[in-house]
Formats: structure tokens, C-alpha cells, sequence
């Protein structure tokens, strides 16, 4: 994802966060919201099969089901998250490579920067809301008719304030430091790879299929921290339990998600997260390169 500055560019290129914020848009609207939804229903119902996961989603509305949440929260916060994304890791990315650091490091740096800052900027409470909007259907399950996502956000907010709305950022901010570091570094390594085992220069440019393979080989081995997301989804879901108690810290859920389900648990979900973690990284590193050096064109 780093920025080739034009020669005697100075500053930095603001149009990325208008790059970002339609990059993740695109990326949510199509397959990513449906495998979100996928995944967070497996990692937090723990005992569920995929197929079972599907079959509840589906039961929820039919494909309108596996687009839960999209509107307003995943709107909301996939066009801010990316703006901030795309803006803060190219910036990371290009100041890092003009000093000499290896393509593959600063793709790492700029990732795990880019995490961190839309992490606290604009997807805690966005999160917190997509989870809640998911998971709240748990409560059907004794009996309980779900509210309506704006009097969940309501109630969360009255008894909880400000900090019950961004339940479970730290989790959150872990996450995406890891996702995108990981995703962004090894996106980078495998373009690197392929240019030697191809043949090519630094500056010769990879094909559409070699950039797309790289991002999905990035996307694909950035789930290993698969227990941090586990642990992000069992602190903002809306089940109730009294042997997690109320305060959810990471590691008391960590600890309790390991009692309840084993090292097994902590994984539950990662085939979708994998399909998901390619399409991201293909949307916001590869398709994200080739939309960025069409705006510097025009």
C-alpha cells in the first residue's frame, strides 16, 4: 500500500482518506458484511457447526440475514474506518520506505499504525453496535423479543454511558494492530516473493492476478490472532452470563471462553474470518494501489 509520491509532492495526500472510506465501502457491501456476520454468529455461539451458523443466519430473513447490521453501523463506520486506514497507513508506509526500510517492515509499521488509529477513532462504538445487532437474537433463545437497534443503542448508552458504547475497544485496537499489520506486512513480504520468483525489478509492476495473490495469501495468514477476535465478540454480545460477569476485561474473557470451550473455542469462526480477511486485504491493498494511482492520474 505505500504511496509512490510524485516527484516533488510535498505533504501528504489527503485524497486517500476519500480513497479509503470508498475502498471499504465496496469491500462491506459486497462480500464482507455476510462473512462478518457469518463469523461473529460462530464466535459467539461457540457450539455451532458453519452449517449451523448459516442455517441461523438464514432464518433470520433469508440473505437479508447475512446483511445484518450493515445499515447504518456498517456503513458508518466502513466509510470513516477506511478513510482513517488508508490515510494513516499509507502515510506510515511512504515515510518508512523514503528512509529505507524494507517494503515488507513498513507495510507492517503502516498496517498495525492504521489499525490502532481507526480502532480508537471511529470503530469502537460502530463494533460494538454491529455485535450487539447480531448477537442480541441470542436472547430469543429464552423467550425475550429483541429490540430495535437504535433502543438497544439507546439502553446501552443510558446505563453504560460513553464507555458502554465502546465496549470491548482495547479488543478491538488489539485486533486491527494485528489484522492490518499482519495483513499489510505479508501482503508486501508475498509481492516481494513473487518478484524474485518471477524475475522482476523493485519498480516493475506486478499483474492484476500476482497483486490479488499476494493480498490473499496476506489476508489469509493474518487469522492467526483469531482468539483476539473471539475474545472482541464475547465482550460486546449482548448474552448475558453470570460466570463472566459483568466486567469483561480481555483477559477474564479470554479465561473464561478457554473454560467454557477449550483452545477450540478460541477459533471458532475462522474459516469465514479467513474468506474475509482475503477480500478485505484484496480490496484495501491491492484494488486500493491501482484506485490510488488512477486519482494521481487525473
Amino acid at each position: 500500500m505505500a504511496i509512490q509520491k510524485e516527484p516533488g509532492q510535498k505533504g501528504v495526500n489527503w485524497s486517500n482518506i476519500a480513497v479509503g472510506a470508498i475502498m471499504n465501502m465496496f469491500e462491506v457491501t459486497t462480500l464482507g458484511q455476510p462473512l462478518e456476520v457469518l463469523k461473529t454468529q460462530m464466535a459467539a455461539n461457540r457450539q455451532q457447526s458453519m452449517f449451523q451458523a448459516i442455517q441461523t443466519v438464514w432464518s433470520r430473513g433469508g440473505i437479508t440475514g447475512f446483511y445484518q447490521g450493515l445499515i447504518p453501523w456498517a456503513w458508518i463506520e466502513a466509510s470513516t474506518k477506511g478513510a482513517v486506514l488508508l490515510f494513516t497507513a499509507s502515510e506510515i508506509e511512504s515515510a518508512t520506505t523514503a528512509v529505507g526500510v524494507n517494503p515488507a517492515v513498513a507495510g507492517l509499521l503502516g498496517g498495525m499504525g492504521g489499525g490502532i488509529a481507526q480502532a480508537y477513532a471511529t470503530m469502537g462504538f460502530c463494533t460494538c453496535m454491529k455485535t450487539a445487532e447480531i448477537t442480541r437474537h441470542k436472547q430469543m433463545a429464552s423467550g425475550i423479543k429483541p429490540p430495535s437497534t437504535w433502543a438497544v443503542f439507546a439502553d446501552i448508552y443510558r446505563r453504560e454511558g460513553l464507555a458502554g458504547i465502546n465496549k470491548g475497544v482495547n479488543a478491538v485496537a488489539v485486533r486491527q494492530c494485528t489484522n492490518w499489520g499482519s495483513r499489510m506486512g505479508l501482503a508486501r513480504l508475498a509481492e516481494n516473493a513473487i518478484r524474485q520468483w518471477k524475475g522482476k525489478g523493485e519498480n516493475e509492476k506486478l499483474t492484476p492476478f500476482e497483486k490479488i495473490l499476494s493480498s490473499s495469501i496476506g489476508g489469509a495468514l493474518a487469522t492467526w490472532n483469531q482468539p483476539i477476535e473471539v475474545v472482541r465478540v464475547e465482550m460486546q454480545s449482548m448474552a448475558k452470563s453470570a460466570e463472566r460477569g459483568e466486567k469483561k476485561t480481555i483477559l477474564n474473557t479470554l479465561s473464561y471462553i478457554y473454560k467454557e470451550n477449550g483452545v477450540k473455542g478460541l477459533y471458532r469462526g475462522v474459516t469465514p474470518r479467513i474468506g474475509l480477511g482475503i477480500w478485505q486485504t484484496v480490496c484495501m491493498v491491492s484494488l486500493a494501489d491501482y484506485v490510488k494511482a488512477w486519482v494521481k492520474g487525473q
